[in-house]
């Protein structure tokens, strides 16, 4: 006679070898959907991070500019990848850092790549900001400086500190990670504004 518990334990049953190989086949398509669409997201993530920390570092640069009565600087390493605030001490007549250096994400670089346009009502062609000065006023190559007077107005360097040109709204900073390019310009007036568009000669730049 067969007990009650032998018949509830032979009336179970497993998964056959067909419905694992179905289950394993779905996961994998799963995951060769979701994986690319997670490294997109991720490198979005990485850009636009870079993008808007450079663009706090101008509005920073901007502010000490004011506040000290004195000339302020994003001073942008481009071969580096790597940027930083100074401000110009009156006393010892130099470029004094503030804060630590910023270095971008692995993935991206200070370029603006194959784009042909810069964003509306910036820069008449597009290009790095001018180069940075020593104290000297000697041009320091692989560099892109944005200058801010004591009134916190852009302005272009003429030659050594503290003579400083007039005010300029050619100031701009493009930085890519292959998928798409971020720009922060700074208008004549000190307005600093963030762009994004993809890789193209002819690009659609979106205010962000």
């Amino acid at each position: 006679m067969t007990s009650r518990s032998t018949v509830r334990w032979s009336g179970t049953r497993g998964f056959s070898l067909i419905e694992l190989m179905v289950v394993v086949g779905i996961v994998g398509v799963i995951s060769a959907i979701a994986v690319p669409m997670m490294k997109n997201t991720l490198g979005d993530f990485s850009i636009s991070g870079d993008a808007r920390a450079l663009s706090n570092a101008v509005s920073l640069a901007k502010l000490r500019a004011a506040a000290s009565f004195s000339q302020a600087r994003v001073f942008v390493d481009l071969s580096g990848k790597s940027y930083h605030v100074e401000t110009w001490q009156k006393d010892a007549a130099t470029w004094v850092t503030e804060g630590g250096n910023r270095t971008l994400s692995t993935n991206d670089t200070f370029s603006f790549g194959v784009v042909g346009t810069a964003p509306p009502f910036s820069q008449a062609a597009i290009v790095q900001a001018a180069a940075c000065v020593t104290d000297a006023g000697v041009t320091i190559g692989n560099t892109a400086c944005i200058l801010f007077n004591s009134r916190g107005i852009p302005v272009d360097a003429a030659g050594a500190p503290p003579a400083v040109g007039a005010p300029t709204g050619n100031d701009a900073v493009y930085l890519t990670d292959g998928a798409a390019v971020y720009g922060v310009t700074i208008s004549a007036t000190g307005l600093i504004k963030m762009w994004r568009t993809n890789p193209a000669a002819t690009p659609s730049w979106i205010l962000q």
